[in-house]
């Protein structure tokens, strides 16, 4: 009896033994397992930086004519061109620019990278022909030929204001002067014979000096222009009428010679 309760012991720790085995061996293999955080960052393809060329054909044109723009990217999810706004990831468009101008491409991916790409455009644009002008030896030319050009600027009455007729006349001038840099001119002020002679003076020196701003408020230089008021002491009309002080009332212009 006691031979067969040691043979029972004996038997029980063994079977102890080998679950305290296995349950060690189980553990040493969970323990023995690659972690995948240990690995580091794996390769994301879709981060990469897109290409982008874009060409022009050609790349020199004269004003109106068009030129044929050719891109292409890789690796791109959107596409934009300055000027010309979002376009496909590849693809050509013909444009007309009016200047030259440097036409400017941004390829994006989903990921947040992206590339630049450039072409530049010449424009030519035709020289504008240059208005004859006076020749060398610095003649003016005749007083008709200037009169025919160059109208008289009218006023109100007591006014130095330049009414819309008289604007346009000073604009006439300027671009007549601005086409003969050689010729100089003398402004005249003018009134009609109603007031004292003083204040006609000064009201005709006022009229000739807002003719004066208004050819160098449009690019005629100062030192082309000279002032002199001749107030009521020069009459073109002798009448007392309206329509004869009308005649009166007048900024002219003459060539200074």
């Amino acid at each position: 009896m006691m031979l067969k309760s040691a043979r029972w012991r004996n038997l029980l720790t063994t079977a102890v033994a080998v679950t305290a085995m296995a349950a060690l061996s189980g553990c040493h293999k969970k323990a023995s397992g690659v972690n995948p955080a240990t690995l580091g960052p794996t390769a994301d393809t879709t981060s990469a930086t897109p290409t982008a060329t874009i060409s022009a054909d050609p790349l020199s044109i004269d004003l109106g004519q068009s030129v044929v723009l050719n891109w292409r990217t890789t690796g791109a999810s959107a596409v934009t061109i300055d000027g010309i706004g979002q376009v496909p990831v590849n693809g050509t468009q013909t444009v007309s620019p009016s200047n030259s101008t440097n036409f400017h491409l941004v390829a994006k991916n989903d990921a947040g990278g992206s590339t630049e790409a450039n072409v530049r455009v010449t424009v030519r644009v035709a020289a504008a022909p240059t208005a004859p002008t006076a020749d060398a030896s610095g003649d003016m030319g005749s007083d008709a030929a200037f009169h025919q050009a160059v109208p008289d600027a009218f006023f109100d009455y007591d006014s130095y204001e330049l009414r819309p007729d008289a604007q346009q006349a000073a604009t006439s001038a300027a671009s007549y002067l601005a086409s003969h840099p050689s010729i100089r001119v003398v402004i005249g002020g003018y009134s009609d014979e109603r007031g004292s002679a003083e204040y006609n003076l000064a009201l005709g020196e006022n009229r000739a000096n807002s003719a004066r701003q208004a050819l160098v408020t449009a690019g005629i230089a100062p030192s082309r222009l000279r002032v002199v008021s001749y107030g009521k002491e020069k009459q073109f009309c002798s009448e007392s009428t309206e329509s004869c002080w009308q005649q009166n009332r007048r900024a002219q212009f003459s060539l200074d010679r």
